[in-house]
């Protein structure tokens, strides 16, 4: 009875549950989340069998390397977490939706006892993340987008952990090391209710540790690649923050009605997308960013920003604590234990002084 509830709680960390929500969502998150961890074989068994073709085999060698340097090198959890893979035959390991109003960059939350309060809420099945946005109230802006992996906080540790799975092995060097690193992060530290805290503490332990791989254990064609992708990558962050500035300008006016509020939204949108346009001239014609700037809205914005804006505050504190993991580590514990407002508050302060 303990494993099963043990498994029931961790399964609904992939997003909370509504608060109001009956057995369905339980049932897909629970079905879900067994067919995964069923799915899910040592990295020896896959090594050793003749039938794993031999790309797969030098990733999941990789997916090694670069588990053993997150412990020795970033101090993170030493458990069963990524010594096992899985082939889910599909291309994400969840689908979110995400909801925020029509003014307003502030996601809409759904709550579970163990995760706490979540802006978002996953589901194994794309049609049935798409039939959930498709009931939300029609004067929220919705997205549904792909997620390749999620972190069950080390709660299923104790079954073999989270698994390495298709959905991302695949990736290049350094981002496979970034997806590592983030999702093992959450099993340092979590803050209850606090979507930003957790995702931007995550985000920030990425950077820091692909940055200390690249240094230390990659190759040079592998610094070379993951520096291109990330000078894109840090471009567009750059202007979509911009964006989520100037919507935040827009919606705290209190001089404007909604009507008002909305026509200068539209012209902040259609800024958004000839800025994308140039950007993209620049990079030559890259254009991966195209579907995400496609579907942009509030609901969008609102979920890239929970991953971005406390970053600079937790890479402040990393360099505060000497660069030293298991300090900093210490520090964010002691942030997490504060009221949200005020953890919030001294990492803004943080990154204005950095």
């Amino acid at each position: 009875m303990r494993a099963a509830a043990l498994l029931l709680a961790a399964t609904a960390l992939v997003s909370g549950c509504a608060r109001t929500q009956g057995l369905g969502y339980y049932w897909q998150s629970l079905s879900g989340h067994v067919d995964l961890m069923w799915r899910a074989r040592p990295i020896d068994d896959w090594l050793a069998d003749a039938g794993t073709p031999g790309a797969l085999k030098d990733r999941l060698l990789l997916a090694r390397r670069l588990r053993a340097f997150a412990v020795s090198e970033l101090d993170l959890p030493d458990n069963a977490s990524y010594h096992r893979y899985a082939d889910l035959g599909r291309n994400a390991a969840v689908y979110n939706v995400v909801a925020a109003p029509a003014l307003s960059l502030s996601l809409q939350t759904w709550c579970f006892p163990v995760a706490g309060c979540v802006g978002y809420r996953g589901y194994y099945r794309e049609a049935d993340a798409r039939a959930f946005a498709a009931g939300l109230d029609r004067g929220l802006e919705v997205a549904v987008y792909p997620v390749p992996a999620y972190s069950t906080l080390g709660w299923m540790n104790w079954a073999g952990g989270d698994p390495l799975l298709n959905t991302f092995i695949r990736q290049p060097e350094g981002e496979l090391a970034r997806l590592l690193f983030h999702e093992l992060a959450h099993q340092v530290v979590y803050a209850k209710d606090d979507t930003t805290f957790n995702e931007s503490f995550a985000t920030a332990v990425e950077r820091l540790g692909v940055q200390r791989w690249l240094a230390q254990a990659s190759t040079p064609g592998a610094r070379v690649a993951y520096e291109a992708f990330d000078q894109r990558r840090r471009a567009f962050r750059g202007l979509t923050a911009s964006v989520r500035a100037r919507l935040l300008a827009v919606y705290g006016d209190a001089s404007l009605d909604d009507a008002a509020k909305l026509e200068r939204k539209a012209r902040v949108m259609a800024d958004f997308r000839r800025e994308y346009e140039a950007l993209k001239a620049f990079w030559g014609g890259f254009a991966a960013y195209d579907p995400w700037v496609a579907r942009a809205n509030n609901a969008l914005l609102g979920a890239q920003g929970a991953y971005d804006q406390l970053v600079p505050g937790f890479e402040a504190l990393f360099a505060r604590e000497g660069r030293d993991f298991a300090r900093f580590y210490d520090a964010v514990r002691t942030l997490a234990a504060l009221p949200q407002a005020e953890r919030h508050q001294r990492l803004q302060a943080l990154a204005i002084t950095r």
